[in-house]
């Protein structure tokens, strides 16, 4: 009970704080962000972070993909989990 209260009071003071800053404020911050994204050092920083977070995960799932069922570390990159006899549509459905 005593976090849902320290919540609602949080939620309450940011509410009041963010409708007296208004409108104005808001685009100016929106502004600024968007400044900020449009910078080619940040644009260059974040096709290098998404390059390595790749590589990470392509790692990963070479290291995880004989111990996890389901997971093939073949190096596929298409996203997609793998299950034995999954290969034909034209098989008839398993029976449990």
């Amino acid at each position: 009970m005593r976090y849902r209260i320290t919540f609602i009071a949080g939620f309450a003071v940011g509410f009041i704080t963010g409708a007296r800053a208004g409108r104005e404020r808001y685009e100016q911050i929106k502004n600024v962000g968007r400044k900020v994204m449009d910078n080619p050092a940040v644009q260059q920083a974040a096709g290098a972070l998404h390059a390595q977070a790749g590589d990470l995960a392509q790692t990963a799932r070479h290291k995880v993909g004989g111990k996890v069922p389901g997971l093939r570390g073949d190096g596929a990159g298409n996203g997609e989990a793998y299950f034995p006899g999954s290969e034909t549509r034209d098989s008839p459905p398993a029976r449990h």
